[in-house]
């Protein structure tokens, strides 16, 4: 029983903490790529911004690694953005293992339980006989119990495993959109005022 509480205490903080980290609200801030286009349409994007936005939420880093190369190609961009981006996705997939290890492993802990008390079942069966029934209680229940406990970590662990897992994926959908939705913005307004300069020269 000890591993299985250990295992339930772990699993019990890791959801919480990825339910509170991977919030929406968290990962992707409303109207960011509209605010960094107003940054550097108003005032440049500086140092300072840059170092704000990287540290303001995943979807900052990605967006600061791009506008870090704006001024060079649109394939330099997109491949910083998606260095980046593979550094956050590790980030937000963070103790999502050990999750899916505790719901894969606690059913067979439970099942070790059960044999352990199978065996004791069988071995006061050996020494004593059949006659006192105390003791064969007391291993079927140890049995019963610890596969019981068992299975109660397993199916929440899984359960929460897929649904954060699933979070992740739309997260990083989304955020790839917004990535490229700001590359193209920024490279649409570079080509138009390159292609108004050169309507302007003689």
């Amino acid at each position: 029983m000890l591993p299985i509480i250990a295992c339930s205490v772990i699993a019990l903080a890791i959801i919480a903490e990825r339910l509170w980290t991977l919030q929406v609200r968290r990962v992707l801030p409303r109207h960011l790529v509209a605010q960094v286009w107003t940054w550097d349409r108003e005032s440049g994007l500086d140092q300072d911004r840059l170092r704000e936005l990287r540290r303001g939420s995943p979807l900052g880093q990605i967006l600061a690694a791009g506008l870090v190369n704006r001024h060079h190609s649109r394939e330099v961009m997109k491949e910083s953005i998606e260095d980046t981006g593979r550094q956050v996705i590790h980030e937000l997939e963070r103790y999502l293992n050990t999750l899916g290890t505790i719901a894969s492993i606690t059913p067979l802990l439970g099942l070790l339980g059960t044999v352990i008390g199978m065996i004791k079942v069988f071995t006061a069966i050996t020494t004593m006989g059949v006659g006192d029934p105390a003791p064969l209680a007391g291993g079927i229940s140890e049995a019963l119990i610890t596969t019981a406990a068992g299975l109660s970590v397993a199916i929440p662990s899984l359960m929460f495993y897929r649904y954060l897992r699933g979070r992740v994926d739309m997260l990083v959908m989304r955020m790839e959109q917004e990535a490229m939705r700001m590359v193209e913005v920024m490279h649409g307004e570079r080509e138009a005022e390159a292609a108004s300069g050169s309507g302007q020269m003689p």
